[in-house]
């Protein structure tokens, strides 16, 4: 579609939404704003970059699917990252793993990285107009083989994790300040059984008792922002989470520290969506994990579903959109890595853009005043207005493809540089 068709459509569509008392232009104003932090381990199927030497032992994470070209090095993943941004508008972050710096050859455990180990990753996003966010890396490695981390009962292992979360509060705090920007610094852990254990309060006392540690290290959070984050259960720990959503939502309301909810990390039948207003009036701010679990915990290239738009109507009708953080949580290794980045990315956007573009005033009104099957009529209508005029015109704005055009562009680029990896 040219730009004439492109601006066309737009005014049509304009014109249609604003005799549904919707500021179009308010609503893009708004989309502009959100920045999505997107995940590096989609780039190279969550290998990283350590050169410890040795077994890392599992990790209860699984990318599956062979596609060729995968990302080698922090180099070859930062050029495909700067590809993706080219096909996503608006402006976005990067977000590492521990796992993900540069140690040159060299072997250092994870209890001893400090901030010269993503000089190379802040120099880039500098010169790109970047922000990063960052995340400690407490599985594959050894000392995460048994499955317990911060909750282990050998104070060896638990020392060990304090020891490496907070060298990457320190990273985090030190990337903050380098880039202008708070990084957000997301804390997840694999912690549990495979069957029931009959001591499920001592690791959880445990395990509160190695965060109190941790968070009793204070940071500026004009430079770093600490969220921590549960899970339903995962690959070895399929009958008991040491970090359940009840625990950590119990542990950051009590401390005051950001909550995390992953659309992934919940039973199939939970609606992410329902959490929102239920959590925000009482954490300081929530950053969600943007996935799409099929049956189990599996991570799937998020698309333009009814989960994905609940999501969205949920962050816009919370009146705390400054308090919410996006961060994309995937990995597919059976398509083009850099295609499942832009396809979640730009699926995302498309969610909040929808949501953006309702009414709420007026079904707000409409609720208020009992008139029901009038609110269910409109939320209706809503589904057949020409909101995909308003996406193009947005694309086009930010210099991004619109409609299909951008899988071309990959295509070129799996031509010209993923084929030639070994």
């Amino acid at each position: 579609m040219d730009k004439e068709q492109i601006a066309q459509s737009y005014d049509l569509a304009c014109k249609a939404f604003t005799d549904l008392n919707v500021d179009v232009e308010s609503a893009l104003t708004k989309l502009e704003r959100i920045s999505l932090s997107v995940h590096c381990w989609q780039g190279d199927d969550v290998g990283g970059f350590e050169s410890l030497g040795e077994d890392l032992g599992g990790s209860g994470l699984a990318a599956t699917g062979n596609y060729p070209g995968k990302a080698r090095t922090p180099q070859e993943l930062r050029l495909d990252y700067l590809k993706a941004f080219e096909l996503i508008p608006g402006k976005h972050r990067v977000n590492i793993h521990a796992m993900y710096g540069e140690f040159k050859g060299e072997k250092i455990d994870r209890n001893e990285i400090s901030i010269e180990h993503f000089q190379g990753w802040i120099d880039w996003a500098k010169e790109n107009d970047l922000k990063i966010d960052f995340n400690p890396t407490l599985f594959a490695h050894p000392k995460a083989r048994s499955g317990l981390t911060l909750s282990s009962k050998s104070k060896e292992i638990r020392d060990f994790w304090i020891q490496h979360v907070t060298c990457c509060r320190d990273i985090a705090e030190s990337i903050g300040q380098a880039l202008g920007s708070p990084c957000i610094n997301n804390l997840w852990i694999p912690d549990g059984t495979k069957e029931g254990p009959v001591d499920r309060a001592g690791y959880r006392a445990l395990l509160a008792d190695s965060l109190d540690q941790i968070f009793a290290i204070k940071h500026d959070k004009a430079n770093t922002r600490d969220f921590v984050e549960g899970k339903l259960f995962g690959i070895g720990s399929e009958a008991y989470v040491v970090g359940s959503h009840e625990f950590y939502l119990g542990y950051a309301v009590k401390n005051k520290i950001g909550l995390t909810l992953d659309m992934g990390h919940f039973h199939p039948t939970e609606s992410v969506a329902d959490k929102i207003s239920a959590v925000i009036p009482f954490v300081p701010e929530l950053l969600l994990h943007v996935s799409r679990g099929l049956h189990w915990d599996s991570d799937h290239v998020v698309i333009v579903n009814d989960d994905l738009i609940a999501l969205a109507e949920e962050i816009v009708r919370s009146k705390a959109m400054d308090r919410i953080y996006l961060s994309l949580d995937y990995f597919d290794a059976s398509i083009n890595r850099i295609a499942a980045w832009v396809t979640g990315a730009r699926a995302t956007l498309k969610a909040m853009l929808y949501a953006l573009l309702q009414p709420w005033e007026t079904l707000n009104e409409l609720e208020e005043s009992g008139r029901h099957f009038q609110r269910l009529a409109l939320l209706e209508v809503l589904k057949s207005m020409p909101f995909g005029a308003i996406w193009n015109y947005y694309c086009n704005q930010k210099d991004v493809p619109t409609g299909i055009d951008w899988v071309e562009k990959i295509e070129d680029y799996e031509k010209k540089v993923l084929k030639k990896r070994g």
